[in-house]
């Protein structure tokens, strides 16, 4: 008989990665108590810290406030998107150039299977070691695999730096339930309510009937009740290669002047849409970022909602971006994140047929995953039409290509 092949989810993740991108012009202050500063406008908490804050007393999370008054001598360090988004590239093409296909869920976190490259390593485990050194030692990387994708995030967050934490088949609950609940992706007030009905632990979330759970909690426990039996099965969808395509722009002095920055930002799409790498293919997702004076960096990402090379339609999208710069910029970059399939686009005469819709909606869908990231398109699968419960007569299934 032949025997059904259950894939090994491996989850590979790095800890307060935002901060690390950060630090990596400034190596010194890693080891200094420090902390990454709220974002302009958003309310006062800290972001990841470093491990001198951590033994200060500052924990992610606190109030800026708080923060300071904990430890006086806190560095507080700017957020700086474009480095986090071009070191998060580069891990991941280094984990590609091993031969891992990636799924990344956001930066210091991704999914891959190892089905196909433990014969070319010698094993599961030899295959996690692979992964860890392609990320290198300087991030401190972990790494978990299991049957489940939340088995093997829970692992990997558990797991020491730089080692791989393997989870056998058939102990996914038993190795959950002593696990906190701050593992689950809930709001804080959850956390509370929980811990207030005397719930501190995955297994005893998950020893509760899930009816009830939903009941009390609403869909987002619910979610929090599946996750803590193991999660999902769902196989690692491999991400498409990157465009690389990419126009920079440097100045000999802070620039804030909204018109030179207009012309600035049409000189670089000018030389983007002149890339002969393009091969006339349009634009599906676009990046503008900035240096800005001062340290620290800007980005804003751009989903079309159909795909063009028009330059007026692309500086009607990107271009009142500029406005929301938060300080005079050294470098303006314009980067083509995806680039679409086709060339063109044939109008129709007549009703299209329904292949020719399902194609439609097939590149629909990859406009949204594009913009949202991977796991946003679901489709809702009636299990239990019978329940009073809302929230327990269908789940949310990840809807493939």
């Amino acid at each position: 008989m032949c025997r059904t092949y259950v894939p090994v989810i491996a989850c590979l993740v790095i800890l307060g990665f935002e901060l690390r991108a950060a630090l990596r012009s400034r190596p010194r202050l890693a080891l200094v108590p420090a902390a990454l500063s709220p974002l302009p406008g958003s309310e006062p908490l800290v972001g990841a810290v470093t491990a001198a804050a951590e033994l200060a007393g500052v924990q992610p999370g606190m109030r800026l406030g708080e923060a300071l008054a904990t430890c006086p001598a806190l560095v507080l360090v700017e957020q700086d998107p474009a480095a986090v988004e071009r070191e998060w590239e580069g891990a991941l093409q280094r984990l590609e150039d091993s031969g891992f296909a990636v799924e990344p869920e956001e930066p210091g976190r991704v999914y891959f299977e190892t089905r196909g490259v433990e014969r070319l390593y010698g094993g599961l485990e030899a295959a996690l070691e692979r992964a860890l050194a392609s990320i290198g030692s300087a991030w401190d990387p972990r790494a978990g695999a299991a049957r489940r994708r939340f088995a093997a995030l829970a692992a990997a967050s558990v797991a020491r730096p730089g080692q791989a934490l393997v989870v056998a088949d058939g102990t996914e609950e038993c190795f959950l339930a002593p696990l906190p609940l701050s593992l689950l992706p809930l709001p804080a007030d959850r956390y509370a309510e929980l811990e207030g009905l005397g719930v501190r632990k995955l297994g005893e979330l998950a020893a509760l009937p899930g009816g009830s759970v939903a009941e009390r909690l609403g869909p987002e426990g619910r979610r929090a009740w599946t996750l803590a039996q193991g999660g999902s099965q769902r196989r690692i969808q491999g991400r498409r290669p990157p465009a690389e395509l990419a126009e920079a722009l440097e100045f000999p002095e802070a620039i804030g002047n909204e018109l030179t920055l207009r012309r600035a930002f049409g000189a670089l799409l000018d030389r983007l849409l002149a890339r002969p790498e393009r091969a006339g293919r349009p634009f599906r997702k676009l990046a503008l970022s900035a240096r800005l004076v001062g340290g620290g960096s800007w980005r804003r990402t751009v989903t079309l909602r159909d795909p063009t090379a028009e330059r007026p339609r692309l500086r009607a999208a990107l271009g009142p971006k500029l406005l929301e710069l938060p300080a005079p910029v050294l470098e303006l970059r314009l980067e083509a994140v995806e680039l679409s399939e086709s060339v063109g686009q044939q109008l129709e005469l007549v009703k299209p047929a329904a292949n020719e819709v399902n194609a439609r909606l097939s590149d629909g869908l990859r406009q949204v995953r594009a913009s949202t990231g991977s796991g946003s398109v679901v489709a809702v699968l009636e299990v239990a039409p019978w329940s009073r419960i809302p929230e327990a007569r269908a789940l949310f299934v990840p809807r493939d290509e």
